[in-house]
């Protein structure tokens, strides 16, 4: 079975305004991402429910502290359940290798792992701010190399990075894509926005939205043009 290259990010401030966007969404057009808010406000058991209505679940937790912390936590967010988690690739070797081994014994439920490179939210001069001298492209690439030889499923990265990352790391390590915005959508802290049909030219393996959907007067409606105009 196929699955839908669409992420929606739950990105509300309380339970009940994601679970009203649940009730809309089908698990056969999209996957959820639960972010660090709302995991905050609802908890393990908001993603065990949301997991239990068929959906796919992406727990955008963004995991980055010593290894053995990041391994342990890794572990917890598999025993959930969920399809897909996140770490920083700027936690080093050591962290993302025990990240990639904290899974490896759950088979065929095994979530992917995928590192963040640079938030979308970043651009150039950010980096030289926190002392990093290399180009946005090639720090992506540098953290994206070093997530592919820790045995991790691919990264998080802005659609405008991936074709140098895929001639680098190859066409099956995937590329997560958030900052994906509907033509004419505000890009709010958004700075390397990106259009979903423009994404997945780049090579884009998954792409994230969040408000061109969730503020959207009808959220099905946009998913349900989404898989017929764009996800064909």
């Amino acid at each position: 079975m196929s699955h839908s290259k669409l992420i929606v990010a739950l990105d509300f401030a309380q339970p009940a305004q994601a679970l009203s966007l649940i009730e809309q969404l089908s698990p056969q057009h999209c996957a959820l991402k639960i972010g660090s808010e709302l995991f905050t406000r609802s908890g393990p058991s908001f993603v065990q429910d949301t997991i239990g209505r068929g959906f796919r679940v992406f727990l955008d937790l963004k995991f980055h502290d010593i290894p053995h912390t990041v391994a342990k936590a890794c572990q917890a967010a598999a025993d959930l359940g969920v399809w897909m988690l996140t770490v920083h690739a700027a936690g080093g070797k050591a962290m993302l290798e025990s990240a990639r081994e904290a899974v490896e014994s759950y088979g065929e439920k095994r979530p992917k792992v995928v590192a963040v490179t640079v938030l979308t939210s970043l651009a150039d001069n950010d980096l030289l701010v926190v002392g990093v001298t290399a180009t946005l492209q090639q720090q992506v690439e540098r953290l994206a190399k070093l997530t592919q030889e820790t045995g991790l499923d691919g990264v998080v990265c802005s659609a405008r990075e991936i074709s140098g990352l895929k001639a680098q790391c190859g066409p099956q390590f995937l590329a997560v894509t958030p900052g994906i915005r509907l033509p004419g959508d505000a890009v709010h802290d958004q700075v390397r926005v990106i259009t979903p049909q423009a994404a997945l030219a780049a090579g884009s393996d998954y792409l994230v939205m969040g408000r061109s959907i969730t503020h959207a007067a009808d959220p099905a409606a946009i998913v349900q043009m989404l898989q017929t105009d764009v996800y064909k």
